[in-house]
Formats: structure tokens, C-alpha cells, sequence
């Protein structure tokens, strides 16, 4: 007789290993970003990058030529890309700017956006513990900047323009998850991005080698492999599993950006990442609580 199947997200070392994965490709894609340097304009990396992506989500497109979307619908994936467009030209700003680890601590800062504006804009409930927690993850971030003890550099203030943007842009990808399928919604998002980018990269447009073209190629691949990766995890084993292991994004590029680019490590990232990432994972945790309490409740 066969073993029973194991049911939904009760796989946690495989939702680990997707996640380790996932901060694997990640971590990839910021050290080409960051390789390339700020030889290139960001709205010329970015929309190449993106461009790149439409080879990834080519066969959702003709799925999606023959799906009826109602304005309203379209104009949600006009808002979403456009936020999503925003937050990647100033992440590749900074990327090319600012340690990686800078980038990498500070871009943990995205699902406090999201808590906060799913409390603001989507009525979700607030409760002070999450208070709390927005509050810890705050102060990791004056941890990671510093203000007045360093130097706050325009990549520094890019990437927190960033991790907000994001953080919209995730919001209205909660709300679209639910309009249509997953892979519809990445595949407009690629669209969307890239049509944005385009009069911007076309106003700066550089002269690039082909090198260049193909590592920008590698950074899209990575990415949907990261995308990818994130999916099957949360597939596995809940958020408060998973959730821990993106720290070891930092530990990667930090890694990275100690041999291959020279860069310091700096504990004081560490700390205030690892308050961010803490207080995030916190977050998580009492999310799955309350929802188990109010299945049980409803039983």
C-alpha cells in the first residue's frame, strides 16, 4: 500500500530548499547588475533586462491575446506595472551605486510596505503587534543607514524609494492574484514594465556590447528562476518556514561583494537586516496564528 500523500505546504525541508533557491538567484542577479556597474544608464539596463523577460512569458501572451479583461482589470495592470517600473529603475540605480549588501538589507524593508499599505489601503486589520513590529523593522533601517554616523548616498535613498514601490506594486499583485492567473499576471507585469521603460531608455540610450546584452539576459533568467523558486516554496511549507531563510540573501551578497568586488562587511547591516527580516518573519508567524484561529473558531 502507497504512503499517503503528504498534503499542502507540509513539505518544510523541501520549501527550505526552494527558498534557498530562490536567495540563490537572487543574489545572482545582483552581482551581474552589480558587475555592470553604472557604465550604462539604469533606464538601459532595466528595460533591457525586461526586455529580455519577454522570452520567459512569450507563451502566457498568446493565452492572454485571447482573454476577455475588463478595463478596469487592464487599467489594475497599467497601475501595477507602472509601480513595478518605478521601484526597478531605482533598484538598478542603486545597484550599481552602493554595496550589495546596502541594496540587499534595505530591499528586506518590502513586506513592511505591504503590511502598512494592506492596513491603509485594503482594510486589513492593524493589530499592535504588528505596530510593533513595523516599528522594530523601522529602527533596522536607521541601523543600516545611519544618519549622521555615514555618509547617505543617492543609491541609499533610491533603494528606499524602491522597497516602497515594490511594496505597491506587491500590493496590487495581491489584489490581481485573485482576477487572474498567476501566470497572466507575470506576464503583463514584464509587458507593462518593459513598455514603460522604453521612452527612457530610447532618451539615454548608450551603445552596448553584446556582453553586456547577454549578462542583462542572464539577470532576467535568474529572476524568473528566483520568481520560480519562491513559488514552489510557498508551495511547501508556510511563510513563518520559509521566511527565516531569506536572510541568507545578505549572507550571499555580502559574500559576493566581499571577494568579488572588494566591498567591507558591515555588521551594522547585519544587525538591522536581521531586525527587519525578524520582525517580518514575526509578522508571518502571528498571520498563520490568527488564520488557525479563525478556521477553528469556524469548525
Amino acid at each position: 500500500m502507497k504512503p499517503a500523500a503528504k498534503p499542502a505546504q507540509d513539505r518544510p525541508l523541501a520549501g527550505l530548499l526552494w527558498m534557498l533557491g530562490t536567495t540563490l538567484s537572487f543574489t545572482a542577479v545582483n552581482v551581474i547588475v552589480h558587475y555592470l556597474g553604472s557604465n550604462l544608464p539604469a533606464t538601459q539596463t532595466s528595460f533591457v533586462r525586461f526586455a529580455w523577460g519577454w522570452v520567459f512569458v512569450a507563451p502566457a501572451l498568446w493565452h492572454i491575446l485571447h482573454m476577455k479583461l475588463s478595463p478596469k482589470v487592464w487599467g489594475l495592470f497599467g497601475l501595477r506595472g507602472l509601480l513595478q517600473a518605478i521601484a526597478v529603475l531605482m533598484w538598478f540605480y542603486a545597484m550599481a551605486r552602493i554595496p550589495i549588501a546596502d541594496v540587499t538589507a534595505i530591499g528586506y524593508l518590502n513586506p513592511i510596505v505591504v503590511s502598512l499599505g494592506g492596513a491603509l489601503l485594503l482594510g486589513e486589520g492593524f493589530a499592535w503587534r504588528r505596530g510593533v513590529a513595523v516599528v522594530v523593522a523601522l529602527i533596522g533601517a536607521l541601523v543600516i543607514l545611519r544618519p549622521g554616523m555615514r555618509a547617505i548616498e543617492p543609491g541609499h535613498v533610491a533603494q528606499l524609494g524602491a522597497a516602497f514601490f515594490f511594496g505597491l506594486s506587491y500590493l496590487m499583485m495581491k489584489r490581481l492574484s485573485g482576477l487572474a492567473p498567476a501566470t497572466v499576471v507575470v506576464a503583463l507585469m514584464t509587458v507593462v514594465v518593459t513598455l514603460c521603460l522604453a521612452p527612457l531608455a530610447v532618451l539615454n540610450w548608450q551603445p552596448m556590447t553584446w556582453s553586456e546584452n547577454l549578462w542583462l539576459g542572464a539577470t532576467a533568467l535568474f529572476a524568473t528562476l528566483g520568481h520560480y523558486c519562491m513559488t514552489r516554496a510557498f508551495a511547501c511549507a508556510p511563510v513563518t518556514v520559509t521566511q527565516p531563510v531569506v536572510f541568507l540573501q545578505l549572507v550571499w551578497a555580502s559574500s559576493a561583494g566581499y571577494v568579488l568586488f572588494g566591498e567591507a562587511l558591515d555588521p551594522f547591516v547585519f544587525l538591522g537586516a536581521a531586525m527587519i527580516v525578524g520582525a517580518v518573519s514575526y509578522m508571518a508567524w502571528r498571520e498563520a496564528v490568527m488564520k488557525r484561529r479563525k478556521a477553528a473558531q469556524q469548525s
